[in-house]
């Protein structure tokens, strides 16, 4: 199945990262992408994006990761609600005595 989601580039405290479309068994450093369709920059806040080419993929079923589809939303790309990234919290479960 193939996946949009963040790759990051850029040196050590100087992140950089590329939106790319790649298989979702290839790990995030491994360097194997189909498209780079963006780029995201935290320091200066800027986030470039290819909305055609976006709008492409997605037409072909592409799925996104949380983030890239929080960004997709915020910059009216996609409609819908953004998507908590955050991991869900568990009940601690009391030890039986």
């Amino acid at each position: 199945m193939l996946k949009m989601r963040l790759q990051r580039i850029g040196r050590k405290n100087e992140p950089h990262f590329r939106v790319v479309v790649t298989d979702q068994k290839n790990g995030v450093q491994s360097g194997k992408f189909i498209d780079i369709v963006g780029s995201y920059n935290p320091k200066a806040g800027t986030i470039e994006l290819k909305k055609e080419l976006i709008a492409e993929w997605i037409g072909k079923g592409v799925q996104l990761s949380d983030t890239v589809h929080n960004f997709l939303v915020h910059h009216d790309v996609i409609k819908g609600k953004k998507i908590s990234s955050l991991p869900k919290k568990t009940s601690v479960k009391k030890a039986k005595k």
